[in-house]
């Protein structure tokens, strides 16, 4: 390609800066989920992550010092910082990764949350219990995060009352957990992204 085209305003003021907010989304796109990957104790995509991270950071700060006159190009790093950290958290809530712990406490009829929550799949431990205002129970169940709208909407239908709360599982072995669906394709084939824990 000639190189009037890298030393003219066009790619000065506008491929440049573009390109350098790209590569900025990217990078801490990966930064965001590489953060979230090592608090779930992934130890082999995180590294990965981190690597492609910082080389791509490398290569935008490389041509911010080398137009250190482009107020564009300070425009761009900042702005794709800030895009970025949307992006990650928005592809990391799409992915749902991980298990948690749903704690259900009601002092009405549980009957019929219990039966649907097991027919559903879904393990359950009851106790009982007392609160501030008389005898409750208590309903622990550990689903996986892409479960909980479901499991949410249960509770809504059939004790909409109830109070509860969730909770981010690091390691859950050797329990009841529904079987249709529960790992996405796109990422069963890599062992990195299996959840930690054995569905019966």
């Amino acid at each position: 390609m000639d190189s009037s085209f890298f030393s003219s305003s066009w790619f000065t003021w506008f491929i440049l800066p573009l390109l350098i907010f790209l590569a900025r989304v990217v990078d801490v796109s990966f930064g965001t989920l590489r953060i979230v990957f090592i608090a779930k104790g992934r130890r082999y995509i995180a590294p990965m992550l981190g690597f492609v991270e910082v080389l791509i950071w490398l290569l935008a700060i490389g041509q911010i010092i080398k137009n250190l006159n482009n107020v564009a190009c300070y425009i761009a790093y900042a702005g794709g910082f800030a895009t970025g950290n949307f992006v990650g958290i928005w592809i990391e809530n799409k992915l749902a990764l991980g298990t948690q712990v749903l704690r259900i406490i009601t002092n009405r009829d549980s009957a019929d949350l219990i039966n649907n929550l097991k027919s559903k799949g879904y393990g359950i431990t009851l106790l009982n219990a007392e609160g501030s205002q008389g005898p409750v129970k208590i309903i622990f169940t550990i689903i996986k995060r892409k479960n909980l709208p479901e499991v949410s909407e249960l509770i809504k239908t059939y004790n909409p009352k109830a109070f509860y709360s969730v909770e981010d599982v690091r390691l859950a072995k050797e329990g009841i957990f529904p079987t249709a669906g529960s790992q996405p394709k796109s990422f069963s084939q890599f062992p990195w992204f299996k959840l930690d824990r054995k569905g019966k």
